[in-house]
């Protein structure tokens, strides 16, 4: 394993990007140390690493977010200083961020054509570029569409197109894969080998590491901050590729024997929650839900993002109202109970997304240690909380789920994506639940910290939890679920065994496409 050299003299004009010696700190980190990367012209190039390693410090750097504290960055030969996105705009640079930033409301026209006015206006020019590039580089979309009608795939096709009308030649996207199924990760693929068929050159961040070997022409591994080696996809494997990335082999969801009972931990029955919008023919975003998990299973739901997974894990909740139906955990009925309550009836919860819904960021570990479990967690003590306690516990949690961290009092914002997860997880799991709901627990993290989590899921199993599994993730549901359940328009669709369903089959069930299965 070598830092990658630079190339001769006479390939300089091959060289879409070249990064020297770049480096960045923060107080008390160091993001990226003595980065060396080639991007050829027209390849298609993944950057992969553990959460911390300085993918997308490196990425923000490349498109002008961030300024290096040293180094250099050429882009097609010439050495650029990008000190804002606009700088990298104009250097042909563009980002598609993992979090769409599209209005809704908005058709696709005025998605891609908002702060860029100046180029073809807003009317009839505008449209007919949208279309030329549409049909250039086989996006396939439609100008005069609302974004609120188009799926996953399609909104990050717009996402694309937006910086391809900006005049983007070199693209780099933030993890794409994240939230589509198996067929829409094949249709962006397409798309990325159309884009390198002309001539562009694509630079992508992922954790999926059969999909980038699948569709990368060179990839290189960050570790700790500094470029470890740029390789071939024909010449490694994806375990080999994890190995150089966290000196460990790629680990798998897979279960041991079941260990599921006959007691039920948690009942669902008929729950139903109307629709956010108006009008008698508006589908409710809940329908007829109902379903049961045992002690000892974990039971998987999988659906295209926005079918109702979060609304039927908030309803669960008790974080929706207007839901109808009941929810039964052990032998209580909680349909009527405040969250606060649920969770004292024995219900742990890792949320979606952490930074808005499971952590304070600004407030040290300890305190995020009793968020959620202010009235349950050994720090209590009535209506105060014990610090030294509560700093004694989250050491614990820090020790036992492998959180790396200086100590308890330690920012939550400090912390890489998957550090904070296992510090929920261990949150989570200090409380004695006896229903564990997971909802995308391994969202964003990287192969090490979605390998413990996926250890730490695997013993509440066996510890006698019943766990909700929601993923986007088909190898994880697979992997992980004693059950699954597609999740389709708010419904439950149909029930399928892990150990015989594939992914393409979940897929086509979740997009509706496999209603005869």
């Amino acid at each position: 394993m070598s830092t990658p050299s630079a190339p001769p003299a006479a390939a300089t004009e091959q060289i879409a990007v070249r990064l020297r010696g770049i480096g960045k700190r923060f107080p008390g980190v160091i993001a990226n140390d003595d980065i060396n990367i080639d991007v050829r012209h027209g390849e298609i190039h993944a950057i992969v690493g553990e959460n911390g390693a300085g993918k997308s410090t490196l990425m923000k750097i490349l498109y002008g977010v961030q300024k290096p504290d040293s180094g250099t960055i050429e882009i097609n030969g010439a050495t650029m200083v990008l000190s804002s996105p606009a700088d990298a705009i104009r250097a042909g640079v563009g980002m598609v961020f993992q979090h769409f930033m599209l209005a809704d409301n908005l058709t696709v026209l005025e998605n891609v054509t908002l702060g860029a006015e100046k180029l073809h206006g807003i009317g009839a020019e505008a449209r007919a570029e949208i279309r030329t590039i549409s049909d250039a580089y086989g996006l396939n979309i439609d100008p005069d569409v609302l974004v609120e009608r188009l799926g996953v795939g399609a909104r990050q096709r717009v996402e694309i197109l937006k910086v391809l009308y900006r005049g983007a030649r070199i693209v780099i996207l933030d993890e794409p894969t994240a939230v589509l199924v198996p067929q829409e990760v094949d249709e962006l693929f397409a798309n990325l080998r159309e884009l390198k068929s002309e001539g562009l050159t694509v630079i992508f961040i992922s954790h999926k590491l059969d999909e980038v070997l699948s569709v990368a022409d060179r990839v290189t591994v960050i570790r700790r901050g500094t470029t470890v080696d740029t390789v071939d996809p024909a010449s490694v494997t994806a375990r080999q590729l994890a190995e150089l990335m966290v000196g460990s082999e790629l680990p798998s969801p897979s279960t041991e024997t079941s260990t599921v009972t006959d007691e039920v931990l948690l009942s669902v029955a008929g729950l139903t929650l109307p629709s956010d919008g108006a009008g008698a023919g508006a589908r409710p975003l809940l329908d007829d839900i109902g379903f049961e998990i045992h002690r000892g299973e974990v039971l998987g739901i999988a659906g295209v993002e926005g079918n109702g997974q979060a609304e039927l894990v908030e309803a669960i909740m008790g974080m929706r109202p207007g839901t109808t139906g009941t929810v039964t955990v052990g032998d209580r009925d909680v349909s009527r109970l405040s969250t606060q309550h649920r969770r004292e009836n024995g219900i742990g919860y890792i949320p979606e997304d952490r930074q808005r819904h499971g952590l304070l960021l600004d407030a040290p570990l300890w305190e995020n240690r009793v968020l959620g479990h202010q009235t349950r967690a050994p720090s209590a003590k009535g209506l105060f909380i014990d610090k030294g306690a509560a700093r004694e516990d989250t050491q614990r949690i820090i020790d036992q789920y492998d959180v790396r961290t200086p100590g308890p009092d330690a920012l939550a914002r400090a912390l890489s994506g998957g550090n904070q997860q296992k510090l929920i997880v261990g949150r989570e799991m200090s409380g004695d639940p006896i229903l564990l709901i997971a909802s995308h627990p391994t969202r964003g993290v990287d192969v090490g910290a979605q390998a413990a989590i996926w250890d730490h899921i695997k013993t509440a199993r066996r510890a006698g939890l019943a766990v909700l599994l929601i993923s986007a993730d088909l190898d994880e549901l697979i992997g992980l679920s004693d059950r699954i359940e597609v999740i389709l328009r708010g419904a439950l669709v149909g029930e399928f065994d892990p150990s015989e369903v594939t992914p393409q089959q979940l897929g086509a069930a979740m997009t509706g496409a496999g209603a005869e299965a």
